[in-house]
């Protein structure tokens, strides 16, 4: 049996024939930290797949050597080039091939996870007859590929409906979460979980005993793909996820809700020739090209600093809504925090916010007080002798800041760094009385902390590299992106952010009801609408951003952030632009014959693009992909359109400058083409 099979290697795979009939087959890519399923390692595993098909083992079990996981999906970048080339029909079909010659195999198959088993390696665990998984935290079974603009498209989608039933399947895709091994083996994904040491040994075991699913998941797969279902079932989900995402934006949950609807009972090989072309067309969409660019901008922003940043103990001082925030997250996140303020009622309320978060986040109730612990109120001040690293986060007062800092240098280690989390304020206002500058920087969070992914490391010429170096790994420690930028005044996300927010207040000023310059911004892909952002942020903040940025920007405060009274902030005090309650805007109505200005988009729109590439001018960040992430991250810039940079050279750079230079006639000199428009980067062919 399998003559000179055993001990066969291969560049990415090793095989092992057991003394029981079971053949092992081990992924190792080659030169790589993590499996990827490129097109070598897929040949190679076809070539083996076939000599398995001549001379079936007893059972085959598929695992990884990679202590990371699994396979941790298909190659992006190998994708992007066959985007490129207009060769993806042809990738696709042959990993839906291959897997499909695994999945017909005449023995029993188990694919044996550990670790990250994401996109091409859960749909190689799906093409397997059974699947046991470690019950270790690290493993996460997912099938992400709507963030990327596509959808699975090796027979993931075609086989998952089918073996969990359709509405955990389509969830999990449509959504894009990760499954630990119990979730998994509750919807029926996985058929058992094992520790780690035993992970073989059980997938051996079940490729010789082999297992029957439950009735109930067995029923609930038929019924949920049948016809009425899917008739039933489809128009559902399309209206759930309309809430979220819209069709001409991210088509690709709404091609895979249809493309299931289609041919969701049909043969796997109809299924299968469905999912490639709607995958296909979908690939060379501007929005799949985009989100595969954006992922790629994260890794780069991950490959930021060390992997130690030095930093154990953070005190915080100021409990205010960023300070407590601040420090509760990085409690959670496994560090020893202080939380320093003037008067004990200051961090009351922070550490309630704190306890209301980890209650959240912290799902083992037993392992809440460990968590809890890690976070000290700490009035006095005595965390700070003890702090790796110390984050000022009090009110935007050059001169408060600064008194601050010369009482806080002679209490701190020798070692430590000091930061200062203002959002606004030239970091060599801040400097002037610092004893160590090599160790002073901005550490800039954004609003709420626990759910923006960016923070802006400040530069100022002092600033030694192994302070940013430090810093960007504390970011990764905490869950962030690092983005380092000058510190010149807003730095990079509120200097873009600012004229955007100030012209849609001027815009309300000049009579446009906060609702219709919401939707405006919202169609055009924002998160959420700037007059609601204002609201959100608080109209104090906003105005206190102002008086920073308005006289370097050259623009004027409209009256909505000239005067803002104490108890009409925004969401914080229930009232501002709008009236909030159980923290959402109370918008009001429009009248239905209300006509908005036909130049309303671009007027939101064009001074962000305008002050983006005066960044880009300026040197805030060092080059175009840092300014894109940067922007989504911070601000949540429509990901489908990859950034402002990007949209620029989608849009033309050229036709953009003179929609300004139309708005600047119309409305004023705000909308004067900033310098930088000349960049070569922004005429660049789109990727």
């Amino acid at each position: 049996m399998l003559s000179g099979f055993d001990g066969l290697r291969f560049n990415h795979w090793h095989t092992e024939l057991r003394q029981d009939g079971i053949a092992v087959l081990s992924l190792d890519r080659k030169d790589s930290p993590v499996n990827a399923m490129s097109q070598d390692v897929l040949l190679e595993l076809g070539d083996i797949i076939e000599r398995l098909a001549i001379d079936p083992p007893k059972g085959v079990v598929v695992r990884s050597t990679k202590p990371a996981g699994f396979i941790a999906g298909a190659d992006l970048k190998e994708f992007q080039e066959f985007d490129r080339r207009g060769t993806v029909n042809d990738a696709i079909r042959r990993g839906q091939t291959v897997y499909q010659k695994l999945s017909e195999l005449p023995c029993p198959t188990v694919a044996a996870i550990h670790g990250h088993c994401l996109g091409g390696g859960t749909e190689l665990a799906l093409a397997c007859r059974y699947r046991v998984a470690s019950n270790d935290a690290s493993t996460r079974i997912g099938l992400p590929e709507t963030q990327l603009g596509i959808f699975p498209g090796w027979g993931g989608s075609a086989r998952l409906p089918q073996l969990v039933g359709a509405p955990a399947a389509m969830d999990m895709m449509l959504t894009g979460r990760t499954l630990s091994a119990s979730a998994a083996r509750a919807i029926g994904l996985v058929d058992k979980v094992a520790a780690p040491a035993v992970l073989v040994d059980a997938a051996v075991s079940l490729a010789q005993s082999g297992t029957t699913r439950p009735f109930k998941q067995r029923a609930t797969a038929w019924a949920t793909n049948t016809w009425l279902a899917r008739k039933i079932l489809a128009p559902q989900m399309a209206k759930q996820v309309a809430r979220k995402a819209k069709k001409d934006q991210y088509p690709a949950p709404y091609a895979l809700i249809s493309t299931w609807e289609r041919t969701g009972g049909s043969p796997i090989q109809k299924r299968l020739d469905a999912e490639r072309r709607a995958v296909v067309k979908l690939a060379s969409s501007p929005t799949a090209r985009n989100l595969i660019r954006i992922f790629f901008l994260t890794e780069r922003l991950k490959g930021l600093g060390g992997k130690d940043s030095g930093i154990q103990h953070v005190h915080v001082v100021g409990a205010g809504v960023m300070g407590g925030d601040i420090a509760a997250w990085a409690a959670y996140k496994g560090f020893t925090v202080t939380l320093q303020d003037r008067e004990q009622r200051f961090i009351d309320p922070a550490m309630t916010r704190a306890q209301a978060l980890f209650e959240k986040k912290v799902k083992d109730p037993a392992k809440r007080p460990e968590v809890a612990a890690r976070l000290k109120a700490d009035l006095a001040g005595d965390g700070v002798a003890q702090a790796d690293l110390v984050i000022e986060a009090i009110i935007e007062n050059p001169e408060a800041k600064r008194a601050l800092y010369q009482s806080l240098e002679p209490k701190m280690k020798a070692d430590a760094l000091l930061t200062t989390n203002t959002s606004s304020i030239p970091l060599v206002e801040l400097r002037d009385h610092i004893q160590r500058p090599a160790q002073f920087a901005g550490l800039h969070y954004f609003n709420p902390v626990a759910q923006m992914p960016l923070v802006e490391i400040i530069h100022h010429d002092g600033m030694a590299p192994e302070t940013e170096k430090r810093l960007a790994a504390f970011c990764k420690a905490l869950g962030k992106f690092p983005v380092p930028v000058a510190g010149t005044p807003g730095f990079l996300v509120n200097r873009v952010l600012f004229p955007y927010m100030l012209e849609a207040a001027t815009a309300y000023a000049e009579g446009i009801p906060g609702p219709v310059i919401d939707r405006a911004a919202v169609k055009f892909g924002m998160p959420m609408g700037p007059i609601e952002l204002l609201d959100t942020v608080g109209l104090d903040v906003a105005a206190g951003v102002g008086k920073e940025l308005a006289p370097f920007l050259g623009l004027q405060i409209p009256a909505a952030l000239a005067t803002v009274e104490q108890d009409k902030r925004g969401k914080k005090d229930g009232q501002g632009i709008y009236k909030w309650e159980n923290g959402r805007a109370v918008k009001p109505e429009v009248a239905k014959d209300y006509q908005a200005p036909g130049d309303l988009e671009d007027r939101l729109i064009l001074p962000l693009l305008n002050e983006a590439v005066a960044c880009l001018h300026d040197g805030v960040v060092a080059d175009a992909d840092l300014l894109d992430a940067g922007v989504i991250f911070g601000t949540g810039f429509a990901p489908f359109r990859g950034g402002p940079i990007q949209y620029i050279r989608s849009a033309g750079a050229d036709g953009l400058v003179e929609k300004l230079k139309v708005l600047q006639a119309r409305h004023g000199d705000r909308f004067a083409p900033r310098p930088g428009w000349d960049l070569p980067v922004l005429r660049e062919p789109v990727a």
